[in-house]
């Protein structure tokens, strides 16, 4: 396992090289760059500014070197951990990315574990009854869930605490917490405002989980091995899950790594639904714009997430499964 988990790692430096590349040519294929498109803003607004002002701040950001150059200059920054500095929102790329992000991740996790504490029960109640009224119901449910977008569901909520309840439902604090520095009741009052994203955002995968592991479930309830082990006495619910439940549920677990970017990026859209201070909104606004610095540190960050998720899903889903030996 020791090996498999170095190999594993080894291969992870040329995935991100051949990710980071990428990164920067789709970035820098629209016509223009930050300081164009900053330009282009400020001249609607009837600013005027020199061509010596411009070519001062393209030498400022490195936007006068070739373009082999600037990846090389990026890269190597983010290795080093210095991002970079964001023209956009004027401040640097690490205290921008590692603020958002933090409130990303908390929406992501609590949304995967909303995800898993829905989806198991029910899957597992409608594959043991199915076709009874409680699986037609919870089945309807989840099409419905499925088939529902996250920023309508968004807004149906928002409507739902405006016109019936009086709330406004949107952002991660209260007013008063916003720029409060970090206390014990700011972390609280985040956790009052943290279920409506947590459900929003992982009502889809919900319903998708769902599905898939009631129809595992129902394909390894009719498997000898299960008519077996009933048949010498073993009760019912150590019987579900002992064994048909444990193998029903490795694709969950091998997806977790493909899960979490489709949390994210369903967390984007989410986010400005909401008002949320997280990566979808700064994201945006970087690729709009060209801040080459943010946008691509943010979707590398992205992509490290999603690669490490992968590995994490794989170790998991060896001790999950006796049977995988990755030796």
């Amino acid at each position: 396992m020791r090996s498999y988990v170095f190999n594993r790692i080894l291969g992870m430096i040329p995935t991100l090289a051949i990710i980071s590349v990428i990164v920067f040519v789709v970035i820098q294929l629209p016509p223009g760059d930050i300081v164009t498109s900053t330009l282009d803003r400020m001249q609607s607004q009837g600013v005027e500014v020199s061509a010596e002002q411009v070519q001062n701040l393209r030498a400022q950001f490195n936007l006068d070197e070739p373009l082999p150059m600037q990846y090389l200059r990026w890269a190597g920054g983010f290795l080093t951990g210095d991002m970079g500095y964001s023209f956009l929102f004027a401040r640097p790329v690490n205290e921008l990315v590692w603020e958002r992000l933090g409130f990303t991740l908390v929406i992501t996790i609590s949304a995967l574990l909303f995800t898993w504490v829905v989806a198991i029960p029910i899957g597992v109640y409608t594959a043991v009854r199915q076709y009874s009224i409680g699986d037609y119901v919870l089945t309807s449910l989840a099409l419905i869930g499925l088939a529902t977008p996250s920023f309508l569901l968004a807004l149906i909520l928002m409507y739902i605490g405006y016109e019936w309840f009086g709330i406004s439902i949107g952002g991660l604090f209260s007013p008063e917490f916003q720029e409060a520095p970090w206390s014990f009741a700011r972390f609280t009052d985040m956790l009052s405002h943290l279920w409506i994203p947590m459900v929003v955002v992982g009502m889809g995968g919900a319903a998708v989980t769902m599905r898939i592991l009631r129809a595992n479930l129902l394909d390894e309830l009719n498997k000898p091995y299960v008519v077996t082990a009933r048949a010498k006495g073993v009760g019912p619910v150590k019987l579900i899950i002992k064994y048909p439940l444990r193998i029903a549920i490795n694709p969950f677990i091998s997806t977790i790594g493909l899960l979490l970017p489709t949390l994210i990026s369903g967390e984007a859209i989410v986010s400005m639904v909401l008002n949320l201070p997280t990566t979808g909104p700064a994201l945006l606004q970087a690729l709009m714009n060209q801040d080459m610095y943010l946008a691509g540190s943010f979707l590398m960050l992205l992509a490290v997430l999603t690669v490490v998720g992968m590995l994490i899903s794989d170790l998991l889903l060896a001790w999950a499964d006796p049977r995988i030996r990755y030796e």
